[in-house]
């Protein structure tokens, strides 16, 4: 029997109040050109700003009275927008690249992969090696840790970026890992 689950919706996000949604009786003020008026009843403060065509936002709803500011709500929700979306944007997503080495790798695919283990830390991601070893080769797990470590000695040795290991050589199984990063 397949279980259904209700589906969420998505909250709209909490914007100011404005106009009639203030709830409070005395307000305090923040005219159109940004001058502090002071504590004014709310109904004249909705008055003043249908004067300029404006909007009456209570910008601090904590305080006591709230503070509230006549400004246009469309051109404060375009500005509050636009500052999440510079925000989102600035954000820098680090990947984890993965690198797979074999037990038994030719030298030319083992500089192959130092290679792009380098590409790929230059952009500053992570690299993440990991060596998996199969049947009898478990039986040898002192040879997989003496290829990991070779692998990130000569990582270091070829470049003039500067490597360090986030996560040490770890073994789970017959799976050797490592998480390197490129240290600025």
């Amino acid at each position: 029997m397949r279980i259904k689950f209700p589906r969420t919706e998505k909250k709209e996000k909490k914007f100011f109040k404005a106009n009639q949604q203030i709830e409070s009786d005395q307000v305090y003020l923040i005219d159109e050109s940004g001058n502090n008026v002071g504590s004014v009843d709310t109904k004249e403060a909705l008055l003043r700003a249908k004067e300029f065509d404006l909007d009456l936002v209570e910008v601090n709803p904590k305080s006591d009275p709230p503070v509230a500011k006549i400004i246009d709500l469309g051109q404060m929700k375009y500005e509050h927008e636009k500052k999440v979306h510079k925000q989102k944007m600035m954000q820098k997503k680090v990947d984890i690249k993965n690198i797979r080495l074999s037990f038994r790798i030719s030298e030319h695919d083992f500089s192959l992969r130092l290679k792009q283990a380098e590409k790929f830390l230059s952009k500053d991601n992570k690299v993440k090696v990991e060596l998996t070893m199969r049947g009898r080769e478990k039986q040898h797990a002192q040879k997989a840790r003496e290829i990991m470590e070779n692998f990130f000695n000569r990582l270091q040795e070829n470049s003039d970026l500067t490597f360090e290991q986030e996560q040490a050589l770890t073994r789970q199984g017959g799976r050797f890992t490592m998480i390197i990063i490129n240290k600025k």
